[in-house]
């Protein structure tokens, strides 16, 4: 019998690999635009699996387990500010999405 929470596990901590250290340039606000999520997402998400399994844990704690560093570091070293093309590609995004 295969461990389906093994996997995911593995495939998420492979997620989070790619994202973080494979592709730090893939800046949050490109990935809203193409997928509808981004790192602060999936810490989101964490967050909300923790508090299911009572679990206490914050933002800035699920966004360090997400992004393997404080969020503020990650931000300093790798997070641009957003060209209005970004931002105008964001807009319609949400706009198409709802």
């Amino acid at each position: 019998m295969t461990d389906t929470t093994a996997l995911e596990a593995a495939a998420f901590r492979r997620l989070l690999q790619h994202l973080n250290h494979d592709r730090p340039d893939v800046q949050n606000i490109d990935l809203m635009i193409l997928a509808g999520f981004c790192r602060n997402c999936l810490a989101d998400w964490y967050r909300e699996a923790a508090t299911e399994a009572g679990i206490a844990m914050d933002k800035e704690q699920a966004r360090e387990r997400v992004y393997g560093m404080p969020f503020a570091t990650w931000k300093a070293q790798h997070q641009r500010e957003a060209t209005p093309e970004q931002l105008a590609a964001f807009k319609a995004a949400q706009e198409r999405h709802g």
